[in-house]
């Protein structure tokens, strides 16, 4: 089992991970407020700006601090970036 570091010595399971996305957006949003309602939010960011959210394949809901591009660059080889287009 793989674990990676989202921050602040925190570890997650690598092969557990389904998503990790930008907080930004308004579904993101809502879809933490969700996981805190239903007791399966994580927040690992330590009190600092959550700048990533990973999504588990268990439901859970995690907040780093760390950058989604930070986070994505530890998971190492099976990590594929996109880049977007306008």
């Amino acid at each position: 089992m793989k674990l990676v570091n989202i921050g602040f010595g925190n570890m997650v399971s690598a092969q557990r991970v389904v998503a990790i996305v930008s907080p930004d957006s308004a579904p993101v949003k809502r879809l933490g407020q969700e996981a805190r309602e239903r007791g399966v939010l994580i927040d690992a960011s330590f009190g600092r700006k959550t700048k990533s959210v990973l999504v588990m394949d268990s439901g859970h809901v995690i907040w780093s601090s760390l950058p989604t591009e930070q986070v994505s660059a530890r998971f190492g080889d099976g990590a594929e970036t996109e880049e977007e287009t306008p």
